[in-house]
């Protein structure tokens, strides 16, 4: 395959890019599936595994995390050693990662293959865009090529909680991660076949010190935030939110004296990309953090089964697809700081919408609601990466691409964590005052944890104590999502002020660049097919 980028004529890809496309469109799609396919499962892997509600979070968000921790590093791993090498790395690790999750025995060894699950999955984000951009040297075809690859990701989304709510109905808890087994073998085995190499030698090493402290001190942060949700502020939380800022000021530190930073501080200069940054990572962390509590009502406070609850959070991500595919459309119709203001303005009416569920009965408000959340913010989340790659210099393209995918993953992770701990510490504090007397203590305690462990503990009860313990434990998850969707409904109409004013002299954005961290393509370096 040729790929002299100098040449007056690019050339036309074959029919081998095109089969290679359609490989590289299945780890995109359950990439995508794995950030939703678990909610479903959540009140089953409660009921077997009986994590606390520090564990269930932790279950749920360590691989968005480490996904985000892990994207930047690797992808200069990946210029090294060869982006089809990481690629076929990384599907290896993700299989046994996803049969590691399946048969976990406990919390601990479920927390600890989620979290190898997202080091896996972050060598095989940026490894298939980026070969996408050099099979495809045409720029029409390469605008197809990348069109169709964003629609596979778009439809993991969508298809996600279906299947998963399908796999659920016939088989236990961890057949939702053995959904990827046979997908990345098919990968292992055609990627070599059907998929060129790149590498490019001259790039540095990524630093492994820097890496170290980031993802650490990430972590150490959101453990020390979660423990404050759960317990309130105490030696433990305090040490760790004290620990992950001294690691983020230790990260800060080293990159200004590298030649080659991590991450390149001099981004953070530009009012205009730090603006669309944020606004990127707190509209994805509303989205992601309504749908896992919304998931999370289907199932538990209005009683559907896994199938049910799956067809019914299509309009969810059936809305954040039509606003993100509307974005760039609309985006040639009006002014840009004017669309992103009326998407977060739709966002927080479906904030307001959602605040008004107050129990079982109100199915349609949370579906409805959280599907007008997705819709505004879809237009932020399709446009929200050439923003900010075009507010970066030229030469800071890779590197901003970068940032912004990594910025999206982490709002991601951080929605779910974040307003995942404020709603379970909501629930828990209102459940602890509207115990029905009377229950072994030992089941109370158990309620308090979750809303999935009441239900199954409710199971040990008589008729009557299972109907007040489940009427108190729903009314008390439901005050939690209230409380949220009322903070959700303020921080986007902060967003919109924002959105209005510091943005307005923002411009339609370019092609979106992908999540790499690497410039133009270069061409590539002869390797063994």
């Amino acid at each position: 395959m040729g790929t002299d980028v100098g040449s007056v004529a690019a050339p036309q890809a074959t029919r081998r890019e095109w089969l290679g496309l359609a490989v590289l469109a299945l780890p995109t799609m359950l990439i995508a599936m794995d950030l939703t396919v678990l909610h479903l499962a959540l009140p089953t892997l409660t009921a077997d595994l009986r994590p606390g509600n520090t564990e269930l979070l932790w279950i749920v968000d360590v691989y968005g995390f480490l996904i985000a921790g892990f994207l930047i590093p690797v992808g200069a791993i990946g210029d090294r050693i060869g982006r089809r090498r990481l690629l076929l790395i990384g599907a290896v690790a993700f299989a046994v990662a996803s049969a590691l999750s399946a048969f976990a025995v406990d919390p601990t060894m479920l927390i600890a293959s989620r979290a190898l699950l997202g080091i896996a999955g972050s060598t095989l984000m940026p490894s298939t865009l980026s070969l996408i951009r050099i099979m495809f040297q045409d720029p029409r075809q390469q605008g197809a090529a990348i069109g169709a690859w964003t629609g596979f990701f778009a439809l993991g989304m969508v298809i996600g909680p279906l299947v998963g709510g399908t796999f659920l109905e016939w088989f236990w808890w961890g057949s939702v991660f053995l959904i990827g087994v046979p997908v990345m073998i098919l990968l292992i085995i055609l990627g070599p076949i059907l998929l060129p190499e790149y590498r490019d030698r001259s790039v540095a090493r990524p630093d492994a010190v820097s890496t170290i402290l980031s993802v650490l001190g990430m972590l150490t942060l959101i453990f020390g935030l979660k423990r404050v949700a759960a317990d309130g502020l105490t030696l433990e939380s305090s040490a760790g939110i004290v620990i992950g800022l001294a690691l983020g000021a230790l990260f800060v530190s080293r990159q200004r004296k590298l030649r080659q930073p991590l991450v390149d501080l001099a981004l953070f200069r530009n009012g205009m990309f730090v603006t669309a940054l944020g606004m990127l990572l707190l509209a994805t962390s509303l989205n992601a953090g309504a749908q896992f509590l919304v998931l999370q009502y289907l199932q538990l406070v209005r009683g559907l089964s896994p199938i049910q609850a799956g067809l019914w959070s299509l309009p969810i991500t059936v809305g954040v697809t039509i606003g993100a595919m509307a974005g760039p459309a609309l985006a040639q119709r009006m002014k840009l700081s004017t669309l992103l203001c009326g998407g977060m303005v739709v966002s927080g009416l479906g904030m307001v919408v959602l605040a008004r569920v107050d129990g079982p009965s109100d199915l349609y408000l949370a579906v409805g609601g959280t599907a007008v959340i997705g819709l505004g913010i879809g237009p932020m989340i399709s446009l929200g990466t050439g923003l900010i790659v075009q507010a970066a210099p030229p030469e800071r393209a890779g590197a901003a691409a970068a940032m912004a995918s990594t910025g999206s993953e982490l709002g991601s992770a951080l929605g779910i964590a974040a307003i995942g701990s404020v709603a379970f510490a909501v629930y828990r504090g209102d459940l602890s005052d509207r115990l029905p007397p009377g229950l072994p203590a030992p089941v109370g305690e158990a309620a308090k944890d979750t809303l999935a462990a009441a239900v199954d503990v409710a199971r040990t009860l008589s008729a009557a104590d299972e109907t007040r313990l489940l009427a108190v434990a729903r009314d008390a998850f439901v005050n939690g999502l209230q409380t949220i969707a009322i903070a959700g409904a303020v921080l986007a109409a902060l967003l919109a002020v924002a959105a209005a004013t510091l943005m307005r002299n923002a411009q339609m954005p370019g092609a979106p660049a992908g999540p790499e961290t690497d410039g133009a393509p270069k061409p590539l370096e002869k390797a063994d097919d």
